[in-house]
């Protein structure tokens, strides 16, 4: 956006009510650490600040809208009738954002009476006439029509400037014509009546055809159709609709644009909001000499750089003398398959780092140790497990370093899980994100180091005036971080176990599995991907013959046109640019009655198949190993389950025949077998033991299958009267509640009418009364305490769970029901993993694991070593955790993973 020219600075004048509403919808729901939502405050400051940067005014006004009524309510009692009230966690934070305001300097204008429309208009007017520029900051259609020369519109939410010409391009009209136009539209969030199905574009074309609403008027007569019919029932109460859109720019607001000068931002009074708040950045900002990015070390920091034996020995022989060491490496590449380390930084005091480099290609230093003489001195002290390493993300770093012979031992902390266990959804866990949130501190980014783009390199070829500032203040801020979590996480028994007992040791085991890696059939990947590519072109040709004539059958628009123009077939849903929607569900739906729906979504199906995997899988085999390596990520899924990427081999669709003939591709090397082991329905499992329901509990102490014995209770028949219809609904039922399914979801799902569903919601919780009962008491207790938490203390945060907002609460509430249910299974199964790990290495068997897949474990064991690993496995998966009911392991072998599966 350009910034205005300094000698002639706009008034700015702020739609504070507009943004305030716009900031609170658009962003995430932020908050402090005190629970205290802080999203739309964060939003219109950051709005504000680059107003007065963009146009460096001297003149500006934030205005809102002041409470209680105006003298459009006097013209029209049911004015704004239909606004719902403020949402709670929207009205917690007006008061900290007039505050924030005015301790930012900026005139703060709420007057009685007045909207905050008409308080810009009056300010504009008088501005214009002094022959001042004005720039106005809103959302706010109707501020259109105070549009002319010399006063324009700046959107910041979308970074777009509005003149004259350009509301003319918008809305179809000149400003001069906005009033008319809103009025023929109306506005039902105001509740200005208008011509009742009048939208933007007739709206525009009458005034293009007759000039103005005086005019339509006049000649009202002359508009044919049912929309002439409503112009002429509504004509009455239109000159009411006018002056309800009019902004009044002839009151007396008690100043005028001179008044709005802008004064010293009160910096002891931001300070304490932004610390309030949690608004680290900013709080940095007033204290520009402590630790901002790019400081040279020395002034809050003190970092230096290893570049002789004697040095390194120091620094070693200060680490072995410490109780804990921060530690972190640099390296060549983001795949640890492949990964190179060229240096490593370490920490031990908070301020305090140094990086040592072995693997820089940099002329300007030749006294860099070599990686012999490094590994020789340093490897020991990396693997000693009694000196207690923290880091972020150790999980690359120990990876990357067998690479190098070195395996990382005595792996204490990781600030990333610290932060995750601490809290998984309170913001993203990367190194960068947690020092601007928790420090108050920007890192000297990769970026500014390495370039960006085509000309960014590689870290080895940084020189090392810029490498080691960075790379130290990697280890020092980690040091710091901890110096932050820690303390908080053993303030709860449970957290500090869940870190220290299960995330922590996971680390070393994930780190195996993931370099373990899978064999993978590249010669049936292709040959599976030209059989695809065969149906693909079947697929194409059958829909092609359905729609009656050519087009691209991935072209959204293309099958908008063909489907809803050509076809008729009914819009179910739209987009939000109101274009008819095409998504799956969409589709789905549409499928059951038409077939044109139904092909294009084989032919997405099988397009995915073949783009993600079987012609991907096969480009990502590691030549060193021949294998396949995914990345396992520890602190991304709110619930504390493991996600897969590069490959993720987690969402390899099982319900097709095509989608499971790609783990066949996934295969054993000769004389060895794939081992499945898979958790039996244990999130169900864990319903029956959280719930404490007899009947449910029952069913599984007994070994039944539970979706029967579901069926069987809700239906009110015998185990033998259950057919495959009932068994099914009773499937949808036991999952969808558990999922916080609704009785309208579960009608979909089962295609039946909504009160049918409803009567089988009600039967289900009749016959399982402990269900429900937990159901109420989870929501209630997460009302209460804001978040929920697993078997094993992992907690899961619910900023919306009191929010006024419908829908936002009732999603945080299906959340609290289900959260610790698949939050528990994903704690069974890390415990789980560790036990099979440690069982792994201290037997020698001659196995080892290859993946984890949401409640399954995968590995590769010698043909004649499968039994011992079955019988272990199953033991120690199926004690991973003490519930009320039995944990049953289901176990497969086979050649390949889908014989195994």
């Amino acid at each position: 956006m350009p910034k205005a020219a300094p000698d002639h600075p706009p008034l700015v004048l702020v739609d504070g009510s507009s943004y305030l509403y716009r900031a609170y919808h658009a962003l995430p729901a932020l908050s402090n650490g005190k629970g205290r939502p802080t999203g739309a405050v964060y939003g219109v400051t950051a709005m504000l600040k680059k107003l007065m940067s963009d146009f460096r005014p001297a003149q500006m006004a934030v205005v809102f809208d002041a409470r209680g009524k105006t003298f459009r309510h006097d013209l029209y009692p049911d004015y704004k009738a239909n606004r719902p009230p403020m949402p709670d966690d929207l009205s917690q934070q007006v008061e900290p954002l007039l505050e924030l305001v005015e301790a930012l300097g900026l005139p703060l204008l709420r007057i009685e009476g007045v909207e905050a429309d008409d308080v810009i208009g009056t300010l504009t007017r008088a501005a214009h006439e002094k022959g001042m520029q004005v720039v106005i900051s809103t959302g706010d259609k109707d501020m259109a029509q105070v549009v002319r020369d010399g006063v324009t519109l700046v959107n910041t939410m979308n970074n777009t400037r509005m003149d004259a010409q350009g509301v003319e391009d918008k809305f179809g009209v000149a400003p001069e014509q906005i009033v008319d136009y809103l009025a023929l539209m109306g506005d039902k969030v105001d509740n200005i009546p208008g011509v009742p199905g009048v939208g933007p574009k007739t709206a525009a074309r009458w005034l293009k055809t007759y000039g103005s609403l005086d005019a339509l008027l006049e000649r009202a007569d002359e508009v044919k159709g049912k929309a002439g019919e409503k112009l002429r029932e509504a004509a009455p109460g239109l000159p009411l609709s006018k002056r309800l859109a009019t902004i009044d720019s002839g009151l007396d607001v008690g100043m005028t644009p001179d008044d709005l000068d802008l004064r010293d931002p009160d910096q002891e009074r931001l300070r304490g909001l932004y610390t309030e708040l949690e608004f680290r950045n900013w709080l940095k900002e007033l204290e520009p000499g402590d630790g901002a990015a790019g400081d040279e070390p020395g002034n809050t920091a003190r970092y230096s750089l290893i570049l002789s034996v004697d040095e390194l020995r120091q620094w070693v022989s200060r680490l072995r003398g410490q109780t804990l060491m921060a530690f972190d490496t640099e390296t060549t590449s983001l795949n640890y398959m492949e990964a190179r380390v060229v240096g490593m930084s370490f920490s031990v005091a908070s301020g305090e780092g140094a990086y040592l480099p072995f693997g820089h290609d940099d002329p300007s230093e030749p006294g860099q140790l070599d990686e012999a003489t490094v590994m020789e001195v340093i490897k020991p002290l990396l693997e000693d497990a009694a000196l207690a390493k923290l880091g972020h993300n150790l999980k690359y770093d120990a990876s990357v370093l067998a690479n190098h012979a070195v395996s990382l031992r005595g792996i204490t902390h990781d600030t990333m899980l610290e932060s995750y266990v601490l809290n998984s959804t309170a913001s993203r866990h990367d190194l960068d994100t947690l020092c601007e949130k928790h420090l108050g501190h920007t890192n000297i980014h990769f970026e500014d180091v390495a370039g960006k783009g085509a000309k960014q390199v590689t870290f080895d070829k940084v020189p090392l005036a810029r490498a080691a500032p960075y790379a130290a203040e990697d280890a020092d801020m980690t040091y710091r971080l901890h110096e932050v979590f820690w303390p908080r996480l053993r303030e709860t028994d449970a957290q500090r176990h869940l870190y220290e007992e299960i995330e922590i040791p996971l680390i070393s085991v994930l780190s195996r599995v993931e370099r373990n890696g899978v064999l993978v059939d590249s010669a049936l990947l292709e040959k599976q991907s030209e059989e695809l590519a065969g149906r693909m072109a079947q697929i194409e040709k059958e829909a092609m013959a359905a729609a009656g004539e050519s087009f691209n059958i991935g072209s959204t628009k293309q099958l908008q046109t063909i489907l809803f123009e050509k076809h008729g077939l009914p819009v179910l849903r739209k987009t939000p640019k109101g274009q008819p929607s095409t998504a799956e569900d969409v589709l789905q739906e549409l499928s059951v009655e038409y077939d044109l729906p139904r092909l294009v979504l084989e032919f997405r199906s099988l397009s995915k198949l073949r783009s993600t995997y079987t012609t991907k899988l096969a480009s990502m085999i590691e030549p060193r190993t021949g294998r396949v390596h995914t990345s396992y990520h520890q602190a991304v899924a709110s619930t504390g389950r493991l996600s897969s990427a590069d490959p993720n081999l987690q969402n390899i669709p099982t319900r097709t025949s095509e989608g499971r003939r790609i783990r066949q591709a996934f295969i054993a090397p000769p004389g060895h077998r794939i081992l499945a082991a898979d958790y039996s329905q244990i999130e169900l499992r864990i319903m029956a033991h959280l719930s404490g329901d007899e009947g449910l509990q029952a069913a599984f102490r007994a070994g039944l299958d539970v979706h029967s014995a579901t069926a069987a209770e809700v239906f009110g028949v015998s185990a033998e009267e259950v057919n495959d219809e009932r068994r099914r609904a009773a499937k949808a039922i036991n999952f969808g509640l558990i999922y916080g399914m609704s009785a309208f979801g579960l009608a979909r799902q089962l295609g039946i009418e909504r009160a049918a569903a409803q009567e089988y919601v009600d039967l289900y919780f009749a016959r399982y009364p402990g269900v429900k009962a937990y159901m109420e008491e989870t929501r209630e207790r997460a009302r209460q305490q804001g978040y929920v938490e697993t078997l094993f203390g992992r907690r899961l945060y619910l900023p919306e769970i009191n929010s006024r907002n419908t829908q936002r609460r009732q999603y945080a509430e299906r959340t609290a029901i289900n959260a610790p249910m698949q939050g528990t299974a994903a704690d069974i199964i890390k415990r789980a993993m560790i036990s099979v790990d440690d069982w792994l290495i201290s037997s020698r068997a001659g196995a080892r694991m290859i993946m984890q897949v949401h409640d399954e474990l995968v590995f590769e064991v010698e043909s004649e070593q499968t039994t011992d690993l079955k019988d272990n496995v199953v033991r120690l998966m199926s004690s991973a955790a003490e519930l009320s009911v039995p944990l049953v392991v289901d176990v497969g072998e086979g050649r390949n993973w889908d014989e195994a599966h």
